[in-house]
């Protein structure tokens, strides 16, 4: 098949369909991150954090500004009642925006220390906050603060939906990056990012059973190592293949970790959601643009 597109495995084909097309919705990005499509009000909003603005596109209006300044805003979720929450790169926190335009802190710090700078986030169906806290405002301060860590390594975090306590999930991460639960919510998916900053560093996604109170991880177990680049945002169908933006555009593997297929973008991909209400279309943000493609898959 001609076009963006390699194909290893027949579920993969079934998935993009016979006519399978890349839409270019804008290329007026610096670099684009945190894309999530908002339900409630039919937009999908992703964050251009080098510009310091969470910017939104719809079919009506195109792009525009959803919040400027955005404290570098990188990942962004919903959660079961629509609101959004953000991770803050410069901020060093996590932001939850309120029915009334008020922006809540959700988590800042641990241990009485302020956290380095959250990555991406993900909310489980029972109100817990799940979300990834790597260096990287420190080590980038041009988006970032460029402040010493007062973490003492990277971690990643969980806050209890009821009474907003913070507890550390894993701290075994050079560079705990991209979250995603798969759709039955037994299993969390992490992205380690480390090779970032150092070519033999990780660029792996860890796969980590969900115990059943819901609260805590166990048997870590490498689902995949990315090439190119590294597993940035991802994202899960309803049949469990997961998304993973890379270097060459957004690989797909199926539940057991085989590469089924790429959508290829002309620059790195780092983040991706599924959108409109069937949830079938994929917008993908790779560095100065953001695309979509149509797709027989269903996000979860």
């Amino acid at each position: 098949m001609s076009g963006p597109f390699e194909i290893y495995a027949e579920e993969f084909r079934k998935i993009i369909g016979n006519s399978p097309e890349l839409t270019l919705l804008s290329s007026d990005l610096v670099f684009a991150e945190g894309v999530c499509w908002l339900p409630s009000r039919n937009y999908v909003i992703v964050s251009d954090f080098p510009n310091n603005r969470i910017m939104k596109w719809d079919e009506t209006s195109g792009l525009g500004i959803f919040r400027q300044p955005s404290d570098c805003a990188n990942g962004n979720t919903v959660d079961a009642e629509g609101r959004v929450l953000s991770c803050l790169t410069r901020g060093r926190t996590v932001v939850r925006l309120e029915h009334d335009g008020t922006l809540a802190p959700v988590a800042d710090r641990y241990m009485g220390g302020k956290l380095t700078s959250p990555n991406d986030v993900v909310v489980k169906s029972d109100g817990s906050i799940w979300f990834t806290d790597p260096d990287y405002g420190f080590l980038h301060p041009e988006f970032g603060h460029g402040d010493k860590p007062e973490q003492d390594r990277n971690r990643v975090f969980r806050v209890d939906g009821n009474t907003m306590d913070i507890t550390v999930v894993s701290e075994d991460f050079d560079k705990p990056n991209g979250i995603a639960f798969s759709p039955d919510e037994s299993v969390l998916y992490i992205g380690d990012t480390g090779r970032t900053h150092g070519e033999f560093r990780n660029h792996r996604i860890m796969r980590f059973d969900v115990t059943p109170g819901g609260e805590s991880l166990v048997n870590p177990t490498i689902f995949a190592d990315i090439e190119p680049g590294v597993p940035d945002g991802f994202r899960c169908d309803t049949d469990g293949n997961l998304y993973v933006s890379a270097g060459d555009g957004i690989q797909v593997f199926n539940p057991a970790g085989n590469l089924i297929g790429k959508i290829l973008t002309p620059e790195v991909a780092a983040n991706c959601s599924f959108g409109m209400s069937d949830r079938q279309r994929l917008f993908i943000g790779a560095t100065s643009s953001l695309w979509s493609i149509d797709l027989n898959a269903q996000g979860a």
